[in-house]
């Protein structure tokens, strides 16, 4: 391995950037767009240069940032951009908040919990229709592969079975490498960043939603050690943007009252939503949904949050319950009654003892090691994946193929070497199965007998779940199998993640942990009176503490699929154990594959040694100003010659009395302002005639990044020397810190508040107005460790 996955972002980022740099410099030369008067040009481009050379004095040095503005979305690269979930405090938007009569504010509450509803009825069903499909392929598959067996035509049995283990294989994988590479992988490292602040291509668009339901289907049922329920939060994530898009302009479907969702902030909340009802449909677990978002998913919570997540968990388990009673009448053919994976162990009696202690410890304990490992190899294989997927879809499809095969031959023919156990004489078991999802298959033993690897490996997931998890069953799987099983899926679980295919974490991790917790159940049988069953839901519980390091969600999680309170107690003991003893190697495993990814992620708590620098020691240079009312040519060859989102407004004499920081404005609201050219000849400040030209819709978030574009701009010469008054599309009220501030503090503020620009203002009087802005890139410890290399080395205090 030649390149490891951040080296490859980084790599093709430098590349990226030098190209943008000698765009950069043509566009210097040939003055932008503005192209035939090169003495004009000269003029404005050294009226503008004075003035921001002027500002950017503070700076010790002209320091650039060098983090990677393009990251690995699903499993493609894609550039970035940072979410705008600040309350925008300009004349317009004002204008319009004052002008909203009491009907509108009760119909945008109205709104939100409508919202709220459709997100939960389309999660749920969603989460049904994926259960009864996988359940009627694999089932299919299954039910075919082993009535071949039956009639011993072994080598039949076998192409039937990876043959169509690698159609249905490759038709995943096909449908992300054309359609949708946003769609590969979990999609929970993508929602997460998305709630943090971090925008991406494509990463909640309908297409991609479209491959998120199709390819975890067929992923899932082509036998892969993957699970439906990472991509089911990514599939809510998504149904809840497209419903909380505000309308498409591009089809006609914009509505005057969807207008109050083209915002950031409010389709976050929905995102937060979608994401909750996703776990609430991938493991009928509500509360656990709600938790789940707060705990992991979410970056800022709020208790109006709170109500609206609970209120759409509460509608998908409806729609499921709903779905489960029509289901069990036997209209969804192999999908029958109990489906949608509620493992019921509540039959147990639980009881501890000093003994049950002890193994629950030694339990967790080797549960954080192999959890840390997990995400350890995890992370390497990603990093390898990661290379071969850049090269293009053919070697995506011939990887996830090649996967397919390797799990086909270790499926089936592991089988054969696990000995045939007479049936249980017990009259009440059906021995041999005939079903395809029993706990007895007969595979190639004779009559009355039944091999127990099989039962656990020609299974889909859940099944083979459900057989581990049950009560009723003690000793029928020999230590041997479970150990062969549990090491076969534990390196199937790595070696499948970062193949172009929509693949969950949970199950691979929830089955090799019902295995494990089996095996040291029957290990442990001298000392303790817990019945297996029980130890592999504490091996469950164990083995996703120590990858996924989420303990109430969790907790919570297992006890709504189990349905069991009485564990309760155990159940946290072992998740905190394995938590505890993973935190000492490594991160979470969904952290390392955000920082795999190159997604700039903002921690909830700043790095220790930012507590030695101030604020003003990170900001990059040069810093490009706006005057209050700026003349058109010089905003245009601005934006013609930097990628910058957001640009300080300052006034100045005569409209000031010293030149005094205005607020900010953003990229996209200028381009909304030019494109109305509401200009006028002199520098004066523009009358309510023309700002009432445009309205507040225009400036809504477009959804999908179908934003104005500056090539959208058709502006005449005459028109370039014109002015433009930026007051009332700017900001008036930005979050400002002082320079001295250590930028340990700073970080905090900026996500807390849920910032995209932050401005840093000067100590001291008599100097312009504001040093420079923050932005989350300026945060990423690359950048602070590029500046200053030794910092990271020093003590703190």
């Amino acid at each position: 391995m030649t390149q490891s996955g951040g080296e490859v972002v980084k790599e093709m980022d430098k590349e990226e950037n030098e190209n943008h740099a000698a765009d950069d410099v043509r566009d210097v030369e040939n003055g932008g767009r503005l192209d035939g008067n090169d003495e004009e040009i000269g003029r404005y481009w050294s009226e503008l240069s004075e003035r921001n050379r002027a500002y950017a004095e503070p700076l010790l040095a002209k320091r650039t940032n060098t983090t990677s503005q393009i990251a690995i979305v699903g499993s493609n690269l894609y550039p970035i951009e940072s979410l705008d979930y600040e309350v925008f405090d300009n004349d317009i938007f004002n204008q319009d908040w004052r002008s909203r009569k009491k009907v509108q504010i009760f119909q945008y509450v109205v709104l939100k919990w409508a919202l709220a509803l459709l997100i939960g009825l389309g999660t749920g069903l969603v989460g049904w229709f994926n259960n009864v499909s996988v359940e009627n392929i694999a089932g299919f598959k299954l039910v075919l592969t082993t009535n071949l067996m039956s009639k011993q035509r072994y080598l039949d049995a076998f192409l039937a079975y990876a043959g169509l283990n690698i159609v249905l294989a490759a038709a995943a994988s096909a449908l992300c490498a054309f359609i949708a590479p946003a769609a590969a992988g979990s999609g929970i490292p993508e929602v997460k960043a998305y709630l943090n602040g971090i925008d991406a291509h494509t990463i909640l668009a309908p297409r991609t939603l479209f491959v998120k339901i199709v390819g975890s289907i067929l992923g899932v049922s082509a036998g892969f050690v993957v699970g439906k329920e990472g991509p089911m939060v990514h599939t809510g994530a998504c149904i809840a943007s497209l419903l909380g898009q505000g309308g498409s302009r591009k089809y006609h479907l914009t509505w005057t009252w969807l207008r109050y969702f083209k915002n950031d902030r409010d389709r976050r909340d929905m995102i937060t939503c979608g994401a909750a009802a996703g776990v609430a449909a991938a493991f009928r677990a509500p509360v656990g949904g709600v938790l789940f978002a707060l705990e992991e998913a979410a970056s800022w919570w709020r208790s109006a949050l709170l109500w609206r997540t609970f209120f759409t968990t509460a509608v998908v388990a409806i729609v499921l319950r709903s779905a489960i009673q029509i289901c069990s009448s036997g209209n969804c053919g192999l999908f029958g009654e109990g489906g949608l994976i509620l493992y019921d162990v509540s039959s147990a009696k639980v009881t501890y003892s000093g003994g049950d202690i002890v193994a629950v410890i030694v339990l967790g304990t080797i549960a954080g090691f192999l959890g840390s490992i997990y995400n350890f190899l995890v992370d390497k294989v990603v990093r390898m994946y990661s290379i071969i997927n850049e090269k293009g879809a053919a070697y995506k499809i011939s990887l996830a193929v090649t996967v397919a095969i390797l799990t086909s031959c270790c499926y089936y023919f592991l089988p054969w070497i696990a000995s045939c156990t007479p049936c249980p004489t017990d009259k009440g078991v059906i021995c041999p199965s005939v079903d395809e999802s029993g706990e007895y298959k007969m595979f190639q033993c004779p009559p009355d007998h039944y091999n127990d690897l099989a039962s656990l490996f020609l299974n889909t997931n859940d099944d083979a779940i459900r057989n581990l998890f049950s009560p009723k069953i003690t000793k029928e799987f020999h230590i041997s199998s479970l150990f062969i099983f549990f090491a076969t899926i534990y390196f199937l679980g790595i070696i499948t993640y970062g193949i172009a295919i929509p693949s969950g974490l949970f199950i691979p991790v929830i089955l090799a942990g019902a295995a494990y917790g089996r095996l040291i159940g029957r290990l442990f049988e001298p000392i303790t009176k817990l019945e297996t069953g029980l130890f592999a839901l504490l091996g469950a519980a164990s083995l996703l503490g120590g990858t996924m390091r989420m303990t109430v969600s969790l907790c919570v999680i297992l006890l709504e699929l189990t349905n069991d309170l009485l564990l309760l107690p155990l159940v946290m003991l072992a998740l905190l154990i394995s938590k505890t003893v993973a935190d000492c190697f490594n991160k979470g495993v969904y952290d390392q594959i955000l920082k795999i990814k190159g997604l700039p992620y903002l921690e909830a708590h700043a790095e220790p040694y930012m507590r030695n620098i101030v604020a003003r020691d990170v900001v990059s240079g040069p810093l490009m100003t706006f005057s209050g009312i700026e003349r058109v040519a010089n905003i245009m060859h601005v934006l013609n010659t930097t990628g910058h989102n957001g640009f300080p407004v300052i006034d100045e004499p005569p409209f000031s009395d010293s030149p005094e920081l205005f607020g900010l404005v953003l990229r996209s609201h200028l381009l909304v302002l030019l494109k109305a050219k509401n200009f006028t000849r002199d520098r004066v400040f523009a009358d309510q005639s023309i700002i009432d030209k445009v309205s507040v819709l225009d400036f809504g978030k477009a959804g999908s990044g179908k934003g104005i574009k500056l090539e959208d701009l058709d502006l005449e010469e005459e028109e370039l020397d014109m002015y433009v008054d930026l007051h009332p599309i700017t900001n008036s009220s930005p979050h400002t810190v002082v320079e001295t501030m250590s930028l340990a503090k700073a970080a905090i503020i900026f996500r807390q508040q849920g910032l995209r620009h932050m401005c840093v203002v000067p100590k001291s009087q008599g100097r312009p107005p504001v040093v420079g802005i923050l932005t989350r890139h300026d945060f990423m410890p690359e950048h602070v460790l590029g500046l200053y290399p030794d910092i990271k080395h020093h003590k703190w205090h």
